[in-house]
């Protein structure tokens, strides 16, 4: 089988970028992922097919062709080959890992020997907020709205705690919390452990430049935040915000053409494994844990081999859940396991050293590229005051859309710096 390596990765500071447009933030990164690759505008007849991920352009009027779009101004301007294809992808919260998914087979195939995922998102609209609900109303089934609140009516009575939709916060963050109180109602996890959580990754957000808040808190600070949707305070939660990533994949063969300082770089894709989800039981485990069972058998790794993780913490109990999924704690012990300290930076297992989803940012289209922009980072050892010893191997989880306490898609990648 192909080896497939990641030669370039970019991400830009995620955050309010009112005066930026989509295809400026895509440039943006496009032209960071070059620069990082070693190639100039010479260079890009080199990138035989893209990925182009995002899913709110349709309420800014862009329902189709996104990524053609965003790009003429870079293919008129010689930035971009012409003639090239681009594929557009949307997956719900996991779009960008897609993106790179399709790029991954479109070397690991024999296709073609370079390709580019890119994701981009914006999600601050001072100009219209509705559009922010209408973007996020697209993850979840309108179609058959009856079917989803039916069982989050039943699932509430499970968990104790009643589906209860409201003002200030999403459908997302009540089912969070409704999952939330049934794993705590089920293992003991307390309010506490989800508060670790969540501060460990503000103290990470703290060291990464490019994240969205970087300011530290404390435990207390957390749990003394304000209330979005019990257990979860606002601390606990992903914030807004707009930005972009991008990778660059080749194969070995086109890999021996680039410069060494860049061979030196490259970090090699060990797999990308996809699952879908369903309207589970409660107690059924979640669709991560096939998608990491796929990587897994994939590449003869076990879980102890991993020495990072980038996972989907969209509130702060999905990384004690995500956890226990991936198989890096039995199940019910990932709020002990983020207690003890494990997973901060000098820990057995740090997770989230960008400072996750909570801290780092949440630009949907571009949120699974800039976990692999974050853990090339740490397999070249260059992440500066976050950068965890010796990483070789990391991890990567992003799931999508919302199927029930599903999300609808998820992709779990592993990566290795050898």
């Amino acid at each position: 089988m192909s080896r497939v390596y990641v030669v370039g990765t970019a991400c830009t500071p995620f955050g309010k970028h009112v005066d930026r447009s989509f295809s400026d933030l895509a440039q943006w990164a496009y032209t960071d992922v070059l620069a990082d690759a070693g190639l100039t505008r010479a260079d890009v007849g080199l990138i035989e097919q893209a990925w182009f991920g995002n899913c709110g352009m349709g309420q800014w009027g862009q329902g189709g062709i996104r990524g053609q779009v965003c790009f003429t101004p870079m293919v008129e301007a010689g930035w971009f080959p012409e003639r090239v294809p681009m594929i557009n992808v949307e997956g719900g919260c996991a779009t960008a890992s897609f993106a790179f998914h399709g790029a991954w087979k479109d070397i690991l195939s024999g296709q073609c020997s370079v390709s580019l995922a890119l994701g981009v998102e914006k999600l601050v609209s001072p100009d219209r907020p509705e559009r922010i609900a209408e973007i996020f109303g697209t993850a979840i089934d309108q179609l058959e709205p009856r079917r989803w609140y039916d069982y989050y009516r039943r699932a509430g009575e499970q968990a104790g705690k009643h589906f209860e939709p409201g003002p200030g916060r999403t459908i997302y963050m009540d089912t969070y919390a409704m999952q939330a109180a049934w794993h705590m109602k089920t293992y003991g996890t307390t309010q506490r452990q989800i508060a670790a959580a969540a501060a460990k990754n503000h103290h990470h957000g703290s060291l990464n430049p490019k994240a969205q808040y970087r300011f530290e808190l404390s435990v207390d600070e957390v749990l003394a935040d304000r209330e979005i949707s019990w257990p979860l305070t606002r601390s606990m939660c992903s914030p807004m915000g707009d930005g972009a990533a991008a990778a660059l994949l080749c194969s070995e063969e086109a890999l021996a053409k680039f410069p060494q300082a860049v061979r030196e770089r490259a970090v090699l894709v060990r797999t990308s494994q996809l699952s879908g989800g369903k309207y589970r039981a409660l107690d059924e485990p979640g669709l991560s844990r096939v998608a990491a069972d796929k990587a897994y058998a994939h590449t003869g790794l076990r879980p102890e081999d991993i020495d990072l993780v980038e996972l989907h913490d969209a509130t702060s109990f999905c990384e004690i859940y995500q956890l226990e999924m991936l198989r890096f704690c039995a199940d019910g012990k990932g709020g002990a396991m983020v207690e003890s300290g494990a997973t901060a930076l000098g820990g057995r297992l740090p997770v989230n050293v960008s400072g996750g989803l909570v801290s780092k940012g949440h630009p949907v289209g571009a949120t699974g590229l800039s976990m692999v922009h974050e853990v090339c980072l740490q397999l070249r050892h260059e992440a500066g005051a976050r950068q965890v010893h010796d990483a070789r191997i990391g991890l990567i989880e992003n799931g999508g859309g919302v199927l029930g306490f599903d999300e609808a898609a998820c992709a779990v990648t592993i990566l290795e710096k050898s």
